[in-house]
């Protein structure tokens, strides 16, 4: 168990080492989807717990990360801005001057939508099944209506543009900083958090219920604990996604953005933190590298015509293989362990 902690230690250095490496050498753009990588390795982690690891079907993601993401962005604003964007109607007199830095900002963003969750898991996580699913997807739907028709303070459908960057400097490598920090402190809370006494009163509840409640385990308390904890993640993931692409809107929000990052948990394995990552890092990189297919590429001496959403076919199609021969994603429920590796080093050697 020492030698793995050291282990791990070590790794978690290279990696930050790795990421300073990175800004250095690659450029704006693909630096951009690098830190993308990393908001959506804190939202696939935050589903997953949902998801995953106490076995509800939740699609209400989409709405506590714009809970997170106007809550930050209404904060860190400086007044100027504001008035900039609220050109149709004032903003309310008790935000015009409220301008926040960015770190007081981001918390207040998750906590928020840490109490959106707690106000829409109570009365909803006593359904199960399709029923939970309906409901959470019809509470998010609601955020984002109100949000659309509450003009004086989310600006409406016409949303808020010119957001300042991430971080404080919002120089390149504060950002970097910035969403792979976040993304790793939510990778190492996930870990402790599972591995806990909560952790595995999550995998009793999400393998019988009757069962669980049987041994003593309060059933709504444990759902409530996991919707809260996901939902605050969450906000925080809406809140460095809407800081990273400089604007937000509530059609950003909607359903289809709850469906990628189901799709990222199921690909990677229900279940599985590790999934989770390798998961998020393969689409949202691969989602992008798929781009050229839309657009006219030169072969040789031919030019072969581009056909708009040709990358989504394409990128479907290789999920439905991936999903074929690995029913239960890429990782299913199993973990990384450094005993793999020791194992099979073992194993060389011996040969």
């Amino acid at each position: 168990m020492k030698k793995n902690n050291i282990l791990t230690l070590i790794s978690i250095i290279g990696f930050i080492l790795l990421l300073l490496v990175l800004n250095i050498t690659l450029g704006s753009y693909k630096m951009r989807i690098f830190n993308l990588c990393g908001i959506y390795v804190i939202l696939a982690l935050s589903l997953n717990l949902i998801n995953g690891f106490v076995g509800l079907f939740s699609l209400g993601h989409a709405g506590f990360m714009a809970v997170g993401a106007y809550t930050c962005a209404l904060l860190t604003m400086s007044p100027e801005t504001k008035e900039m964007n609220f050109f149709l109607e004032p903003i309310v007199p008790w935000l015009k001057n409220v301008q926040l830095p960015f770190p007081t900002a981001l918390i207040i963003g998750g906590i928020m939508a840490a109490i959106a969750g707690a106000l829409i898991g109570a009365p909803v996580l006593r359904l199960r099944d399709d029923y939970l699913a309906i409901a959470t997807l019809g509470f998010s739907e609601i955020i984002r209506v109100v949000f659309t028709n509450t003009q004086r303070i989310t600006n409406g459908p016409l949303g808020i543009k010119g957001l300042p960057t991430i971080g404080i400097t919002g120089q390149s490598w504060e950002i970097v900083i910035w969403t792979w920090g976040i993304a790793l402190f939510t990778i190492i809370f996930m870990v402790l958090l599972i591995n806990s006494s909560y952790g595995k009163a999550f995998k009793a509840i999400r393998e019988d219920e009757i069962a669980a409640e049987a041994m003593g385990i309060n059933l709504f308390k444990h759902k409530m604990i996991a919707f809260v904890i996901g939902s605050f993640f969450a906000g925080i993931g809406g809140a460095l996604l809407g800081h990273l692409m400089g604007t937000i809107d509530p059609l950003m929000f909607r359903f289809l953005l709850t469906f990628n990052i189901v799709l990222i948990v199921v690909l990677g394995g229900i279940g599985s933190i590790t999934g989770s990552v390798i998961s998020a890092i393969v689409v949202t990189i691969s989602m992008e590298a798929l781009r050229i297919l839309d657009a006219d590429m030169q072969i040789g001496g031919y030019i072969v015509k581009g056909i708009p959403g040709m990358r989504m076919v394409v990128f479907s199609a290789l999920l439905m293989i991936v999903i074929l021969f690995y029913q239960r994603g890429l990782m299913g429920t199993n973990e990384f362990n450094w005993d793999w590796i020791i194992n099979r080093k073992k194993k060389i050697q011996k040969i």
